[in-house]
């Protein structure tokens, strides 16, 4: 079991930073796949980032050079450093834990999720 709690979300302009951190609970966190995804109103939760158990990372081609995930095993936290935010950023940003060490991009292969961390950012 591994419970999962984001924090770091808020209002930020156009062109600003803001850095997500997911604390996990539980054991065995080396052995996870993570994942961050994000879900904008009216529309479905899409991938955004995701780093395997080698550290291995893969990111949506829209973030790509702008986000950078990053995983530290020994604090059990997973962070997500986004800069040049776009108004299109604006979602709630979720964490995710998958038992395939990969990180797959689709969000049923992930089996914990945390409560979602808001991210607004105004043009």
């Amino acid at each position: 079991q591994v419970q999962l709690v984001e924090s770091g979300g808020g209002l930020v302009q156009a062109g600003g930073s803001l850095r997500l951190s997911c604390a996990a609970s539980g054991r065995s966190f080396g052995n996870y796949g993570m994942g961050w995804f994000r879900q904008a109103p009216g529309k479905e939760r899409d991938f955004v980032a995701g780093i395997s158990w080698t550290s291995t990372t893969s990111y949506r081609d829209s973030v790509q050079g702008r986000f950078t995930i990053s995983r530290d095993n020994v604090k059990n936290t997973v962070y997500l450093q986004m800069n040049s935010l776009k108004h299109e950023d604006t979602a709630i940003y979720y964490c995710a834990a998958s038992r395939d060490r990969v990180a797959p991009a689709i969000p049923s292969l992930y089996e914990y999720w945390g409560q979602g961390t808001q991210v607004t950012v105004s043009s």
